[in-house]
């Protein structure tokens, strides 16, 4: 029996050591995993202290500061038509938009008339008719016989006055045969207007051309001759245009133009340009090489002592175009250009 006791208490104390045993591994195994895992959660959360920092960044863009001008901006918004309309309430900006927004309303019907204000210009519209009646002459070739004195001696030429125009630009040649020059020309070129011929180019030839150059653009008229330029006057005209410039007047205004009436029209040569007066001497029955026929005669007198005379006959029945135009010079030299017919196209 003695020896089984201490058998018996080792077999004891083993089971005692493995229920104890037992006991701490099942406390193991429930607590720690509940504790262990909140602990791990606490852990992933305490990490997420970025999102403190995402609450503080939120104030960032709150920080909006701008939010706040952005309302005074708006004040001044509503200021600028007060200030509009009182400019001199600049000072007292706060004060004002709060007073002037009701009065803002009242620009709108004041900003109406400032819209009508482009209703005026139907009235320059109204100037459609021509400043002056006009009868332009159809495109036409008149042929002249050519009496001269020249140098004292009496000579038979030709000439021919050829005018041509498409309605906007015209085009016109004068020759005439001259002894011992060849043919002596004047050429103009220019535009029809509401007001008659506007010559853009005018060139004289005897031996040598001689041009002059209308510059509308800057309101001059230029010399190639080396002359000082001449201001250029409203329907200013060429030697050779402003007989073509008379037929239209004459043509459109026929009742206008009586004995006794005169007209001016500025008038350029190759070397200067100066107003040229016209009288009207009434009509004259003519015996032209090319038929007998009436003509209102224009006579422009001589002003300076080395002026040419014109003469200038203007025919009715043949829409006004010169029949027969006569130029007599200081020296005595003349050149009488009388009608002998007509080609026409």
């Amino acid at each position: 029996m003695a020896h089984r006791t201490p058998l018996a208490l080792i077999a004891v104390g083993v089971i005692a050591a493995h229920v104890v045993l037992l006991q701490s591994v099942s406390l193991q195994l429930q607590p720690p995993d509940p504790l262990s895992v909140k602990a791990l959660i606490t852990r992933t959360l305490v990490t997420p202290e970025a999102a403190p920092a995402a609450t503080e960044a939120p104030p960032a863009p709150a920080a909006p500061a701008p939010l706040r001008p952005a309302r005074t901006t708006r004040s001044v918004r509503a200021a600028a038509p007060d200030m509009a309309a009182q400019p001199s309430a600049p000072a007292s900006a706060p004060v004002a938009t709060a007073s002037a927004s009701k009065p803002a309303e009242t620009p709108p019907p004041s900003s109406a008339p400032v819209a009508e204000a482009p209703a005026p210009p139907p009235a320059p519209s109204q100037p459609a008719t021509p400043a002056v009646a006009l009868a332009i002459p159809g495109s036409i070739k008149l042929n002249y016989k050519v009496f001269a004195v020249y140098r004292g001696q009496d000579r038979q030429l030709s000439g021919s006055l050829q005018w041509r125009h498409d309605g906007v630009n015209y085009d016109a040649r004068l020759e005439m045969s001259v002894p011992l020059l060849g043919t002596r020309s004047d050429h103009s070129v220019g535009r029809i207007t509401t007001e008659g011929l506007a010559p853009q180019r005018y060139a004289s030839k005897a031996r040598n051309e001689e041009a002059t150059h209308f510059d509308r653009d800057r309101g001059r008229i230029v010399f190639s001759a080396n002359k000082p330029e001449a201001a250029l006057m409203a329907g200013a005209q060429d030697r050779l245009s402003v007989l073509l410039q008379l037929s239209a007047l004459v043509g459109g205004s026929p009742a206008k133009f009586r004995a006794g009436t005169s007209v001016t029209i500025q008038t350029a040569g190759p070397r200067d340009a100066e107003p040229w007066i016209f009288t009207v001497e009434g009509e004259e029955q003519l015996q032209l090489p090319g038929g007998a026929m009436s003509a209102l005669k224009l006579t422009r007198m001589p002003r300076k002592e080395f002026d040419q005379k014109v003469e200038l006959w203007l025919a009715p029945g043949m829409d006004y175009v010169p029949v027969r135009v006569r130029l007599t010079n200081a020296n005595g030299d003349s050149f009488d250009q009388q009608w002998s017919g007509t080609d026409k196209g």
